[in-house]
């Protein structure tokens, strides 16, 4: 099963992801966590894209491109994935399909979540995440046990540059005007299909796998 999570960031697509993986032994492929692992490990890569991203910009195609490929050939990816966060516009739409074309593989499904703006901010910009082992919480959400304190091991959480309200809505701008026509390209080729991501994450999930042929 190899499907493609459309939406803006912050529309749940990494969650999402995380529930295929449990249940069907799909890898997610989030080029954002491979991004943000480039710069924390200070890689020639995450040199070039940490400044990007802190500005909410995103990083230079081939760049993305080259990491994505890369992935697709590592073993575990045999019986599947699940790409989160690329492609982005239909540039990288047109790379991905001469890639799977070369590496023997083709889509199944492109699940778009639909989510309204206003939820987005809300959701991001209410982050926050352990410097120290990567734990994720959520100030009204997920909140932590001790308010500004990770759970597993004290550290003070922080939020990420990239989850201000000013960088999501410049994300968000962008996403609108670079990534939206996404839907046209996968939905001209008979394989998007659009799920409501407001709700339960466990509701929303369900109809993710009707829409990628997998119903309960």
């Amino acid at each position: 099963m190899n499907l493609i999570l459309l939406g803006p960031p912050n529309a749940g697509k990494g969650t999402q992801a995380k529930k295929l993986y449990a249940d069907f032994q799909i890898p997610q492929i989030s080029t954002g966590d491979i991004l943000r692992k480039a710069v924390k490990d200070g890689t020639p890569l995450g040199k070039v894209a940490g400044p990007l991203m802190a500005a909410g910009q995103y990083v230079p195609d081939d760049v993305v491109i080259g990491i994505v490929e890369e992935r697709l050939k590592e073993p575990d990816v045999a019986k599947g994935f699940v790409l989160d966060g690329f492609p982005r516009t239909p540039g990288q739409a047109d790379a991905l399909d001469r890639m799977l074309e070369r590496l023997g593989k083709q889509l199944n499904a492109v699940v778009s979540l639909e989510v309204p703006h206003s939820t987005l901010v809300e959701r991001g910009s209410g982050r926050r995440v352990c410097p120290n082992d990567g734990s994720v919480f959520h100030v009204t959400q997920s909140p932590p046990k001790r308010a500004g304190l990770c759970d597993k091991c004290s550290t003070e959480l922080v939020q990420r540059p990239d989850d201000t309200p000013e960088v999501i809505e410049k994300r968000l701008q962008k996403y609108d005007a670079e990534t939206s026509p996404l839907k046209n390209f996968y939905a001209n080729k008979g394989l998007l299909k659009s799920v409501d991501g407001v709700g339960s994450p466990e509701g929303i999930y369900e109809e993710i796998k009707k829409a990628a042929g997998r119903p309960a």
